[in-house]
Formats: C-alpha cells, sequence, structure tokens
C-alpha cells in the first residue's frame, strides 16, 4: 500500500531533521528548515513528461517567489524511479529544463535517493549514505543563496569529506537508527 502524504512528509522531515541537520551534512540547511522556508512538493506522477511538467512548475513558482518566502524546494517523487539508474539517466531531463528555460547559474539540483550511489563506488560504501533519502528527491535550490551561504562558511569545499567522515564513522545501530528506510 502506497503511504499516505502525511506519512511520506513525516519521513523525509524525519531525515531531514535527524540526517542532512542533525549530522550537519549540510551545513546551509537548518535556517531555512527553522525558518519554514523549504517547499516540500509532493508529486503523484508516474512518467518522466508529468514530472518534468511538476519540476518546470516549481522552478517557475521559485523564481516568482521571493527567497524570504520559499528558499527551496525538495520535490519528492514517491510513485516513480525507485530504480537509481532511470533516477540517474531522468537528470538528463532535468539537465536539459534547466538549459532550455536558461536557469543555468540561476537554479540548480541537488540529487537523493533511497539507493544513491556515486560514481566509482560499491552501492555498501558509507560515503553513499549521505545522499539516501527516504525517497527519489530532486532539491530545488538558487544559486545565489547558496553562494551567498558559502561565502560566509569557513572551508566550504571540505564539506564532502567531513560527509564521508560523519557517516563512515555511525555504528550500525546508529545507521539503523538514521536510515530505517534502509533496513526494513
Amino acid at each position: 500500500m502506497m503511504p499516505s502524504n502525511e506519512q511520506i512528509l513525516k519521513k523525509v522531515n524525519q531525515w531531514l531533521d535527524k540526517v542532512v541537520i542533525g549530522l550537519n551534512l549540510c551545513p546551509f540547511a537548518s535556517r531555512p528548515y527553522e525558518q519554514k522556508q523549504i517547499r516540500f512538493f509532493i508529486s503523484q506522477c508516474n512518467t518522466d513528461a508529468c514530472l518534468l511538467e511538476e519540476l518546470q512548475n516549481e522552478l517557475k513558482l521559485l523564481a516568482e517567489t521571493n527567497a524570504e518566502k520559499i528558499e527551496t524546494t525538495l520535490l519528492i517523487v514517491p510513485n516513480m524511479l525507485q530504480d537509481f539508474y532511470d533516477y540517474n539517466d531522468f537528470l538528463d531531463y532535468v539537465d536539459g529544463l534547466i538549459a532550455d528555460n536558461e536557469w543555468e547559474g540561476i537554479f540548480q539540483v541537488a540529487t537523493f535517493h533511497p539507493n544513491y550511489q556515486f560514481g566509482g563506488t560499491q552501492p555498501e560504501d558509507a560515503e553513499n549514505l549521505t545522499n539516501r533519502a527516504p525517497y527519489p528527491i530532486l532539491h530545488l535550490l538558487r544559486e545565489a543563496s547558496l553562494e551567498k551561504a558559502i561565502e560566509h562558511y569557513p572551508n566550504p569545499e571540505r564539506i564532502p569529506q567531513h560527509n564521508i567522515e560523519t557517516v563512515s564513522n555511525l555504528t550500525l545501530e546508529q545507521k539503523v537508527s538514521l536510515f530505517p528506510h534502509l533496513f526494513k
């Protein structure tokens, strides 16, 4: 049975609170999260065309909305792209959509998936945990906001290494607690 939107949001919020913010994997996430400037949009799509249309609508909404109101959007995709390779292939369409709308340099999309796997890693490698979410997610970011946040952050180039070290040092018990969607 498909989870309800309420159940989906609960899982995503727990992941944000305990993993992304709790482990400080994204040092820029806590402020918009606490100030309720993150838009959560749960897609009901089950085709690429439908999801691309929703993605375009969400990016347009960000373009038309002040960052103080909506800083960023999490486009949550519970009904499709469950296979990581399908998800990864879909990202080519995402890049094309951004280019076609001349949003390069304005928006970027960060990617999260329950089976996320960085190139050159094995599925069980700890570093993949940094991008493993309860559902496939397209995180729509404003590049200007990201640049501004990075300006005031010491050594932003250390963030990926810090994240790998953080998740690599988790015990199995901690991993089960933080990533229950991976240990069903």
